[in-house]
Formats: structure tokens, sequence, C-alpha cells
């Protein structure tokens, strides 16, 4: 599984839980397309993280980087509904901190035979 993470916090006079509705919305759609496997959203608690991540952490797994292209193009296409549902989570948010990892070790991974 591969899993893209977003660490960031909400604009000025934006409510929580509005936040996560929206969430909601536009992860629910792109899941129920087929597009991602799962997410998970988070909140920072007690301030324990580093300062330069965001409040909310957002998980989103998907099975390989072919699916997760897939559903970058679908997105990147700009055609509603998605692009609604993108905009409504993008227009929220503020300083968005990106990145990908896997789960490790890959399950291709064969051990005994590495040369370093």
């Amino acid at each position: 599984m591969n899993i893209y993470h977003v660490w960031c916090d909400l604009k000025p006079g934006i409510g929580d839980l509005a936040f996560t509705e929206k969430v909601n919305t536009y992860l629910g759609h792109l899941r129920e397309q087929g597009l991602i496997e799962g997410f998970r959203l988070t909140r920072k608690k007690l301030g324990l993280a580093p300062s330069a991540l965001g409040e909310f952490h957002l998980m989103i797994e998907v099975r390989d980087l072919a699916q997760l292209d897939t559903a970058f193009e679908r997105v990147a296409g700009r055609r509603e509904p998605v692009e609604g549902f993108h905009f409504g989570v993008n227009s929220l948010v503020t300083n968005a901190t990106f990145a990908l990892y896997r789960d490790f070790p890959d399950p291709v991974r064969h051990s005994g035979e590495e040369k370093f």
C-alpha cells in the first residue's frame, strides 16, 4: 500500500467540522470511483507534532502508483463533480505539505540475493 500524506492548517474562519465534511465528500467520491482505496483524517493532539506540520493530517491509501496516477489524472481533468469536491477542500486549507510513503518491506521484496 502507498500512502499519500497531506498536512495542512485551516484558513482563518473555517470550521473544523465543515472541513471534515468536505474531506469526506471529496475522498469518499474518489473511493467510490475506485480511484483510492481509503483515507483517514487526523488532527494534532496537545500540539504534539513538529511545528512545520499542520494541524490536520490526511492519509490517502492507494494500491500502487498507477492507481495514484489515475486519481491525479481524474482530479487534474478539472471536471465536475470531482472539481467541485476538490475545490471544496482545497479552498479551506493553507500551509499544505505533501509526502508519499509506502508499506515496508515491499510485498515484492526478496531477501538473500542483495548485492549491497
